[in-house]
Order: C-alpha cells, then sequence, then structure tokens
C-alpha cells in the first residue's frame, strides 16, 4: 500500500477487509486518474470487489472519509498561525435512461433520444493555508434536490427569510461550518471563506456560538447601526481608504492588473425582520472594493465583504482581499474532480453507489492538487513529502541519473512529473498545473510497475 494511502485511511472502519478494500481502490484510482473502475482495477475480480464495496450498507461517504478527515486535522496542527476553512457547493450531473435512485433534475429532449439527467450534489470544505496550500478536507455533505422538494414552491406564498432554515439546502453552510470547525478543534484559528451564496444570518450566529471567524461576500444590504440605515448608505458615506492592484482575467482569458478602492467600516448589523427576534445584532466589519469605470471585456470589480474579524487599518483590509481572493482554489479542486477524476463519467447506478465512489475521489482529487500547490508553495521541500523511494529512483532513472543534492527537492521531481504529463518546462511557462500533473502520476504509475517487473525478471 503506498504511503500517501496509508496517511489517509486512519479512523475507525466496521470491517477490517473494508479498511483493505478502499485502501486497495486507493490506490488504484490514484495510479489511473480518470479511469473507470474496470480499467483501474484491471481484472474481473478486483472490480467486482469494488462494486460490492460501494453497495455495502455499512460503507458510506463518513467511513471513506473518516481517515482522511483525521489526516487533515494532524496536518492542520503542524501548521500555525491562521487556516482558511473554503466551502463552495458544486453539482455532479449524469445521464441515464432513468433516474434509478439518483436524483432527478430534468429531462433533456436530444436530436435521437430523451433521456434523464441526473446530478448530486456536493458542498465541500476545504482546508488551505494563507498561502494557498490545501491541507485537506475538514467536512463534505452530499445531497439531492428531491430532500428539499417544495422549498420553492413554499416561497411563493411565505417570505423565504421566514421559512426556517433547517427547511433549506442554505443549512448545508451551517452544517459544514460547525462540522469542520469540531473537527479540527482550534476553532480561534479558523476563518470560514464562502462566496455570496454563504451571505446568510444565521451562518453568522452559528459562526458566533461556535467561537470560530468568517469572511463571506456579501449580496444583501442589511439594516445598520440603529436601523434606521442600510449598510450600503453607511459605506457611502465612509472615506476612501487606500487602494489596492490586483490581477484579473478578462472573458477572453487575457490577464491584466487593475486597481480596487477600499472602504472599511465596523458597524452593527441587523438580521432580517422575519427574524429578529430570534438572532441578536451582531457587530461586524464591511469591506468594499471597487474598481472605478467599466473596463472593456468584463464587468467592473465590486467586492463586498462581511467578517466578524477587526480591521485595524489597510494592510489588514488587503490581507482579507487576499484571503477570499484563495476562495477559488475551492473551485480549481472541483474541476479536478470532474476533468481529471472523471467524476461525472461513471455509470455507477444509485446515488448510494455514487456518492461512496465520489468520496474515494474526493480523496485521489485532493492528492493531485496538493502535489501541485505543494511544488508551488513548499518548492524546496525533501521530495520523500510527496513521492515514494521507487517513484523517485525510477524518476532518476528517466532522467538519466539522480541529480546533485541542491537539485534533490520536491519541486525537481513534481517537475519530471509533469514532463510525463506533457509540461514542456520552457522559460517562461508557468508552473505546471494540475492537468499535466495527473497526467503524470498516471505514467508515472505505469513505469513503476514495469520497473517492478523488470527487477523480478532480472532477479530470477
Amino acid at each position: 500500500m503506498d504511503q500517501w494511502v496509508e496517511r489517509e485511511l486512519g479512523g475507525d472502519f466496521p470491517d477490517r477487509r473494508l479498511k483493505t478494500r478502499l485502501g486497495k481502490l486507493l490506490g488504484d484510482l490514484g495510479e489511473r486518474i480518470g479511469g473507470t473502475l474496470p480499467m483501474a482495477c484491471q481484472d474481473w475480480a478486483a472490480t467486482k470487489a469494488a462494486y460490492r464495496f460501494f453497495s455495502n450498507l455499512r460503507v458510506n461517504e463518513g467511513v471513506i472519509l473518516a481517515g482522511h478527515f483525521a489526516a487533515t486535522t494532524a496536518r492542520f496542527a503542524g501548521t500555525s498561525g491562521t487556516i482558511l476553512v473554503l466551502h463552495d457547493t458544486t453539482e455532479f450531473s449524469f445521464t441515464r435512461n432513468t433516474p434509478d435512485g439518483v436524483g432527478y433534475l430534468s429531462y433533456v429532449k436530444g436530436r435521437h433520444a430523451t433521456h434523464t439527467a441526473c446530478g448530486l450534489l456536493l458542498h465541500s470544505s476545504l482546508v488551505v493555508t494563507t498561502d494557498g496550500l490545501p491541507l485537506g478536507l475538514a467536512a463534505v455533505k452530499f445531497w439531492t434536490r428531491q430532500k428539499f422538494k417544495g422549498t420553492n414552491a413554499l416561497k411563493r406564498t411565505v417570505n423565504p427569510t421566514r421559512v426556517p432554515i433547517e427547511q433549506k439546502e442554505s443549512v448545508r453552510w451551517l452544517d459544514n461550518l460547525k462540522q469542520a470547525t469540531t473537527q479540527l478543534g482550534h476553532p480561534a484559528r479558523c476563518v470560514h471563506v464562502g462566496d455570496r451564496e454563504s451571505d446568510i444570518f444565521e451562518l453568522f450566529c452559528a459562526a458566533r456560538e461556535a467561537e470560530t471567524h468568517f469572511l463571506v461576500r456579501t449580496c444583501v444590504d442589511r439594516l445598520a447601526g440603529q436601523g434606521k440605515t442600510t449598510v450600503a448608505k453607511a459605506m457611502a458615506r465612509e472615506p476612501i481608504r487606500g487602494s489596492h492592484e490586483v490581477e484579473v482575467r478578462d472573458d477572453h482569458g487575457r490577464v491584466s492588473t487593475t486597481r480596487v478602492y477600499l472602504r472599511f467600516c465596523r458597524m452593527t448589523i441587523h438580521p432580517p425582520v422575519g427574524k429578529q427576534k430570534r438572532y441578536p445584532a451582531l457587530p461586524l466589519t464591511v469591506i468594499h472594493a471597487h474598481e472605478r469605470g467599466k473596463p472593456e471585456g468584463r464587468d467592473p470589480i465590486r467586492w463586498d465583504l462581511l467578517t466578524d474579524l477587526p480591521v485595524a487599518n489597510l494592510a489588514a483590509a488587503i490581507e482579507k482581499l487576499n484571503w477570499y481572493a484563495l476562495r477559488w482554489k475551492l473551485e480549481t479542486y472541483h474541476k479536478v474532480l470532474k476533468s481529471g477524476c472523471r467524476a461525472e463519467q461513471s455509470k455507477l447506478r444509485t446515488a448510494e453507489r455514487l456518492t461512496n465512489l465520489l468520496a474515494v475521489l474526493c480523496v485521489v482529487g485532493w492528492r493531485v492538487f496538493w502535489l501541485t500547490m505543494t511544488n508551488r508553495v513548499s518548492p524546496t521541500a525533501p521530495p520523500e513529502v510527496a513521492l515514494t523511494p521507487l517513484e523517485i529512483e525510477v524518476l532518476d532513472r528517466v532522467a538519466g541519473g539522480a541529480p546533485p543534492a541542491p537539485k534533490r527537492t520536491v519541486s525537481h521531481y513534481l517537475l519530471e512529473v509533469a514532463e510525463l504529463g506533457g509540461y514542456l518546462a520552457r522559460t517562461k511557462d508557468p508552473p505546471p498545473g494540475n492537468m499535466v500533473i495527473w497526467r503524470g502520476l498516471s505514467r508515472l504509475a505505469d513505469l513503476c510497475h514495469g520497473f517492478e517487473l523488470n527487477s523480478r525478471v532480472v532477479g530470477n
């Protein structure tokens, strides 16, 4: 069993054989990223065992990810300072002739046939350092829209702010915040980051009860101060405290640098009118970062952030902007799951089996993303933190010999992995991304198998 697999297999399992099978699946899917189950397992016996594992009633995402959560907590404990917990939701769509237990989305009328688009939703909480290094997942939540069927119809007759949060899909934000905070064990070090969908007053109160912190992009103009004004009106009276340059990409992929102007202020934020008896007003910090003018090819930047953390000066406000910008790391992680692990190509028929498979792929996808970011954040670390001795030896053979001691770094070897995946390593090329890393890992696995077989032949 690979060393990285062993690190992600802690926790309690209902059966030791299930733990062994999970380790085998993690290793197989990690070696053939993006391959089907038969391709990863290589023979009918192992493939049938994988199908039985995903169908086992004693197996669920909690059991599969328990070890990974424990490993994330250990990596979290090995760091110091502020840690960001990024929250977001993504949807996995599957084409089926009939739903067969997978969440129903819609009928799609094609040119030659009509099929059912089915889907599962995943709300994940990724723990990252302020440098962008992903430490792992701290919480996940899978569900289908059938569970909340009728909520939108209810909103037509009832003010949405008066619908209890427990009856909405939005409750996932609260559940993951509580689970991640409890899992990591040091709430004061955590800052939970979310996009505009996380702008929920119940979330702010839940963070306060958990004694942790949050940073969200707000989309609601709430009552502020004594309740006689709104946040937007109060911020319009605040002076501009400074500016900051950020790198942006337009609709055509062109990268440029623009300047945003910042306002920030500490004020009292009130809950919605329908919830003022249940939730108290909170002292929060509002940060507005707006770009002037109308840039060509994209919308102007308008970030309205809300946090419970104090912001005393411009440097602290810029720090919060940089933290929020790291939220895109979670989007990248979801892209690895869909494009690299090809999670939506699975042919498993029920929601339970798909959920179990997605839970395994969550760990595989995290490793790819972690290797990519380790190359950028900790390039001088020893190669043993990311690769096995066999993988290092094979990469040395491919490169024509081991490098001198100063070059024996994780960056050197991950660059070789990326080159196996098609990275050209030209002078002005950016650092290798997730795509060439996952391609290189698959090819490296084949080379390692060939090396082992050759050693056995020579030994005989």
